[in-house]
């Protein structure tokens, strides 16, 4: 079992950034690759990045990319998502997961997740 904490999110203007972690109660973190996924209101959960086990291979969704960074600390157990250049459609529920089969970008290829971190951008 494996559980994930996710922190870091809040209400921010358009524009700014916020860094979410995600802390992981596990001595094999490392042996994960892992995902952030977003919700908002009425929409289906959307990929938003995937960082393998090394930290080496990163893949973002078009939404994001050149924006947000996925990285993470296998020392501390931790994957982080800076977000930066945030925009209202951003506003969402933040969530990671740990992957455990493929393709990567869609949520039934994970299989651990967190409670969710909301993210509020306004304009």
């Amino acid at each position: 079992q494996v559980q994930l904490v996710e922190s870091g999110g809040g209400l921010v203007q358009a524009g700014g950034s916020l860094r979410l972690s995600c802390a992981a109660s596990t001595r094999t973190f490392s042996a994960y690759s892992m995902g952030w996924f977003r919700q908002a209101p009425g929409k289906e959960r959307e990929f938003i990045a995937r960082i393998d086990r090394s930290g080496i291979s990163k893949y973002y969704a078009d939404s994001v990319k050149g924006r947000f960074t996925i990285s993470r600390d296998n020392a501390k157990n931790t994957v982080y998502l800076q977000m930066n250049s945030l925009k209202p459609e951003d506003t969402a529920v933040y969530y990671c997961a740990t992957q455990n089969d493929s393709p990567f970008t869609t949520a039934q290829s994970y299989y651990f997740w967190g409670q969710g971190t909301q993210v509020t951008v306004s304009s």
